[in-house]
């Protein structure tokens, strides 16, 4: 610990797990003070949490990564064990620190723990610095002529990338910096110590810390021309496979958008335009849920609210466990629960189905996604599930409603998808593998399949479904 007549100042890590390219630690490492650098696992989150939870257990390996890089420069990362409310204000005591450094989260519980923390600083004479650092622009940067946030995705891509610059992709120059660190070798704790056992993250090969995040990414730049076609079939190679790094903050943004808007390029191919348009999309949410917090757990659209959706417990049952007799669904559904990830053309498809097909409330799918979904982010869950449920802000409009089997037939045509989470149907010919109901007896002796033992009747009738679907909705 540096002298406490210096100053000192504290970075506090949370969503952002790496060193480089990163805006709190940057400023804190420029304020003129020895930087102090913590992590709390925060047991107001973890309590909450089953003891073999993926997220935990690939923060875990990230932190532990982030503490290795910063005392390979000559510091520490500091890691706690608690609620942060007390405990960064208790160490800011201990340290001296006049002031703490973090990078903003906008989800409601963040900012009301983030305040929390504010407060306890300020009676102390400690500063409270947060920063922008995971999206591009946050908050009121993008605004309407009228100087109101933008509730339609397209104006306010148009507005983002009429705003953009070189500078807002500029990555923050850290190395330069890297003396102002404290020295020190604190301790890890391990995932037993934290109330947690260790995952199959190494079985699904699935690497934390910046170093996954940069095998990833440099993969993904060898495909990145082809992203527009192969990113919606899940059959293929065709996504970066990264947003469990951008959840947490193991990769930057900014590296991110750097390799999709090159301002040495005069004109961009179309799949790094279709790549930037993900990335738009993820500010886009994160500035609905800022301005609009309400639609945590509330439809955007108010009229969509309190929909009297039938909410059969049997069908949601099946839904969960990828039983529902239409493979697609079954195979995202069985994606997800073998690996903590979907693909998101099929978060598209198993949402709507959800919702249309089942007439099952959006909110029962989006929390069991929250479970699930390895790189659960609260914005991004809530506004594809509003989005698919049409009762967002830019919504997908009740009238159209996904059909699971022309979509299959679109997207794995093939059913290569399919046979590799749904392996009972690996023998059934490519004609009947979107829809097996429509398989002919012979065929069905033949490859010793049968619907009902083997592989469940559809649960529901499409048609008939989707016309209920629209009375629900053209009533409101």
């Amino acid at each position: 610990m540096a002298d406490k007549t210096d100053l000192q100042v504290l970075c506090w890590f949370r969503r952002d797990l790496r060193m480089d390219d990163h805006a709190a630690l940057y400023h804190a490492l420029k304020s003129g003070g020895r930087v102090h650098c913590v992590f709390v696992f925060d047991t107001t989150l973890l309590s909450s949490l089953p003891k073999q939870d993926r997220r935990v257990d690939f923060i875990w390996r990230s932190v532990r990564a982030l503490q290795y890089a910063l005392q390979c420069a000559g510091g520490d990362l500091m890691v706690l064990h608690g609620d942060p409310t007390t405990l960064i204000p208790t160490l800011a005591e201990r340290c001296g620190a006049q002031a703490v450094y973090c990078n903003r989260d906008y989800e409601p519980a963040a900012t009301q723990r983030d305040q929390l923390v504010a407060a306890a600083l300020t009676k102390m004479g400690c500063r409270f610095q947060s920063c922008k650092d995971q999206v591009i622009f946050e908050r009121d940067e993008v605004l309407t002529q009228a100087g109101q946030p933008f509730t339609v995705f397209t104006p306010y891509k148009n507005a983002w990338l009429k705003k953009l610059t070189t500078f807002h992709v500029k990555p923050y120059p850290v190395q330069s910096y890297l003396g102002a660190l404290a020295t020190g070798q604190s301790a890890m704790p391990t995932m037993a110590e934290l109330g947690f056992m260790v995952t199959d993250l190494d079985a699904l090969q699935i690497q934390a810390g910046s170093e996954g995040a940069s095998a990833l990414f440099a993969d993904f730049l060898t495909r990145i021309e082809h992203y527009h076609v192969a990113r919606d079939f899940p059959g293929v190679k065709g996504v970066s496979y990264l947003s469990v790094h951008l959840r947490f903050g193991t990769i930057s943004i900014r590296q991110l958008a750097r390799a999709a808007w090159d301002v040495t390029q005069p004109v961009a191919g179309p799949g790094h335009v279709a790549w930037l348009n993900e990335l738009i999309w993820r500010d886009f949410y994160q500035q609905i849920l800022w301005h609009h917090p309400q639609v945590v757990n509330h439809a955007f659209k108010a009229a969509y609210d309190r929909l009297p959706f039938p909410n059969d417990a049997g069908l949601f049952k099946a839904w969960c466990d990828g039983q529902t007799g239409y493979p697609i669904v079954d195979a995202a559904m069985r994606q997800l629960n073998h690996s903590g990830y979907m693909h998101n053309r099929l978060r598209m498809i198993t949402a709507s189905f959800l919702v249309k097909d089942l007439h099952i409330d959006w909110r029962w799918g989006e929390r069991y996604f929250a479970e699930k979904l390895i790189d659960f982010d609260l914005a991004a869950n809530n506004g594809g599930w509003q989005w698919a449920a049409s009762t967002g802000c830019d919504a997908q409009p009740y009238f159209r409603i996904f059909n699971p089997v022309t979509q299959s037939e679109k997207f794995d045509p093939k059913g290569v998808f399919i046979r590799r989470y749904v392996p009972e149907l690996a023998s059934c010919p490519d004609r009947f593998i979107h829809a097996p109901w429509t398989m002919t007896k012979d065929v069905s002796q033949r490859i010793g399949l049968m619907l009902g033992r083997d592989y469940p009747e559809p649960i529901v009738d499409h048609a008939k479904a989707r016309v209920f679907a629209l009375q629900l909705f053209s009533k409101e």
